[in-house]
């Protein structure tokens, strides 16, 4: 299964709170949340309640279960209700009720929360914090250019005391969403001397780099992370993203072991580590956490990862069913194109299998229509011709896959190099050679696929893919492939690619011949252009032209 790593990249979360309770048990709770720590956060606000149930240690409560991985808004409005009713000026706990608005995609909430700032006359550098923090909390539903405002006029009152570095770590996270990452940068740099815990703002910059593909200054800040405080959670988390970036799959399981062992028992963290294994292909680990977990979550978002994990063990009924109870049970506005996408893939799934002939023009015209939602919403959660591809063909590519098939001494060490460095591209190139030289075309492609995520330019590396899904069997992956390879050959590269363009044109000729004949005539033209005494494009030429 090909996830978007992309989607896991999100770095760690910093709340700040001063002048209410005792500076050290509120200081507690801030880490707790900073460290992905949210069972101990929530029991830390929980007793400073129970010390003095005050509007705003209502505020932190409640807004600890918007920070988690998965937002628990019932829970959250129960606190901010609690908050106003011991306070019913309290502007914090407006801005909550407001923020869990937004999560749930009503964006009438940002005009809520610019009355409440109005209504307290901008006085309060906190209050301004919170709103622009509750604005660049859900991305889809955000307003950095406000958060933006409002954070500079809520720095602007802090200049006195010390700007508290988590107003920048905001500020920076409102110039990520409007895709300024210079600014965003800038922002992290002006944290790090107040800081107090520099791992965080050392993985923020990570995450930065990480979705602005500059990998290496990803690292280097993931390191930096890690050196500063080896037991901070998120840094590991950040450190999966790279590592399933490279398709390094076995250190980013390590990674994920790292992470469970400094964030908490929560369960809604343990969901996100289950999510995260998933992204990693580990279904084994990913399925024993979440059935760990299961009884003790209430969000429906659960039946979703179980059907996840359903589909990607083939096991479709399953994944139906499942995924049918997350729809019925969980809010409209939860309901994501990715969601619609994976319900088309289980009904491709059906449909492969089901004999019945209405019954299985139903479902692949069901598999179209819910596929095409998500990639008309350019959702990058899955390639979702690539997952369709490889239902046809009998599934994706794993490394269980691979190790069931054939080796020999000279690929256990190449495998060696590459896990000891998994920016080794001759080592890449040299172990992708060596399984299509001994058959293990399962070992190819997925050793051509870890060469297009470190060089995706790199024009081979896709043929290679399409050739090796071809001599699997996967026709359909294979023509996507060779359609990947024929894009990205660039113009100057063309004449020294003539004969490789040229098969490849024929080879997606070929394939569509049965399926889609104006392709293929267009397709096999393009090949005898390019080599007009390629015979077998010579023959198809003449077959399908009759």
């Amino acid at each position: 299964m090909n996830m978007n790593v992309k989607k896991i990249a999100f770095g760690a979360a910093v709340v700040f709170f001063t002048g209410f309770a005792s500076a050290q048990t509120l200081q507690d709770g801030i880490n707790s949340i900073d460290s992905d720590k949210f069972a101990q956060a929530k029991t830390n606000f929980t007793e400073m309640i129970a010390k003095e149930p005050t509007a705003e240690n209502y505020f932190y409560l409640g807004n600890t279960f918007l920070r988690q991985g998965e937002p628990d808004y019932a829970k959250a409005i129960e606190s901010f209700n609690k908050g106003l009713a011991a306070d019913s000026k309290s502007y914090l706990n407006k801005i909550g009720l407001a923020a869990v608005k937004l999560g749930k995609g009503d964006k009438n909430a940002i005009a809520e929360i610019q009355k409440v700032v109005t209504d307290s006359r901008e006085k309060d550098a906190e209050v301004l914090f919170r709103a622009a923090e509750a604005l660049t909390l859900f991305e889809k539903n955000s307003s950095p250019d406000l958060a933006i405002q409002f954070l500079t006029k809520a720095i602007e009152k802090a200049e006195k005391k010390g700007v508290p570095a988590h107003y920048y770590y905001t500020l920076g996270d409102a110039y990520r969403l409007k895709r300024m990452p210079g600014e965003a940068m800038s922002a992290y740099d002006k944290a790090l001397p107040t800081a107090k815990n520099k791992a965080s703002v050392y993985t923020r910059m990570a995450t930065l780099w990480m979705a602005a593909q500059v990998w290496k200054n990803a690292k280097e800040s993931i390191d930096k992370a890690i050196a500063v405080d080896p037991t901070y959670a998120p840094a590991y988390k950040a450190l999966a993203g790279y590592d399933i970036r490279y398709q390094q799959n076995a250190k980013a399981t390590q990674d994920l072991i790292n992470y469970t062992k400094y964030a908490d028992e929560d369960p809604y963290t343990q969901l996100e580590i289950a999510k995260l294994y998933f992204t990693n292909e580990d279904y084994a680990n990913s399925k024993m956490v979440l059935d760990k977990i299961f009884d003790k979550i209430e969000d429906p978002i659960k039946f979703k990862l179980r059907a996840y994990n359903a589909y990607a063990d083939k096991n479709y009924a399953d994944a139906k069913q499942n995924m049918d109870t997350f729809v019925s049970q969980a809010e409209k506005t939860r309901v994501q194109p990715a969601d619609q996408g994976l319900q088309g893939l289980i009904a491709a799934g059906l449909a492969k299998d089901e004999k019945d002939a209405a019954k299985k023009s139903a479902l692949m015209t069901e598999s179209q229509q819910k596929v095409a939602i998500a990639k008309a919403a350019k959702d990058e959660t899955m390639k979702w011709d690539l997952e369709l591809a490889n239902i046809a063909g009998g599934g994706g590519v794993s490394q269980s896959e691979v190790d069931k098939g054939p080796t020999n001494p000279a690929i256990e060490a190449l495998k060696q190099k590459v896990a000891a460095n998994n920016q080794d591209s001759d080592s890449l190139f040299k172990l992708a050679t060596a399984y299509q030289d001994i058959k293990n075309w399962n070992g190819a492609i997925l050793t051509w696929q870890k060469m297009s995520a470190l060089l995706p330019d790199w024009a081979p590396a896709y043929y290679s893919q399409g050739y090796s899904y071809q001599q699997a069997g996967n026709n359909d992956a294979a023509k996507m492939a060779y359609e990947k390879f024929i894009s990205t050959v660039k113009p100057a590269d063309q004449e020294a690619n003539k004969q490789t363009l040229a098969y490849a044109y024929f080879a997606v000729a070929y394939m569509n011949k049965d399926t889609d004949l104006a392709k293929a005539k267009d397709y096999v033209a393009k090949s005898l252009q390019l080599d007009p005494t390629y015979q077998d494009a010579v023959k198809l030429n003449a077959e399908i032209n009759k």
